[in-house]
């Protein structure tokens, strides 16, 4: 007798009943529209991407930007360049050392920061203008733009 307790309890825990035996669809769930649970397509008018504006172009500096002090950026960086807060876009430009006189053409490259904060130069910049890899040169800046 208390086997036939225990089975019930367990068959009525699982879902299984004698009622819903054999008559039951075989995905266990009564009345349910197979069609009502299967995906349906969308409607086309879900599928119209909208144009979003671009954004405005960031504007380009030219002429002489101002002076700032540099220290030597990442040194596994290659090329000449000069990540400074004096620019908003990447850009063609000149840098000249104050203490050598020497100057260089290179990429601008803007970084965050009020523009009287310091830059940071590649090291073949550095070399270029005949500054100090530990130093920190002061030099002009000039936007070729």
């Amino acid at each position: 007798m208390r086997w036939i307790l225990v089975s019930l309890v367990c068959m009525a825990g699982c879902g299984i009943l004698p009622e819903q035996g054999r008559d039951a669809p075989a995905g266990g769930v009564v009345g349910v529209d197979d069609a009502a649970v299967r995906p349906q397509s969308r409607p086309d008018d879900l599928d119209v991407v909208e144009a979003v504006p671009d954004e405005a172009p960031t504007p380009v500096r030219r002429g002489k930007l101002g002076t700032t002090v540099a220290s030597l950026g990442d040194a596994a960086q290659p090329g000449l360049w000069l990540k400074t807060p004096l620019v908003r876009a990447e850009q063609p430009g000149r840098i000249r050392s104050v203490e050598t006189g020497q100057s260089v053409a290179v990429t601008l490259i803007p970084i965050e920061g009020p523009e009287t904060a310091g830059s940071r130069l590649s090291l073949a910049a550095m070399q270029a203008i005949g500054a100090s890899l530990t130093g920190l040169p002061e030099v002009e800046v000039t936007a070729d733009g």
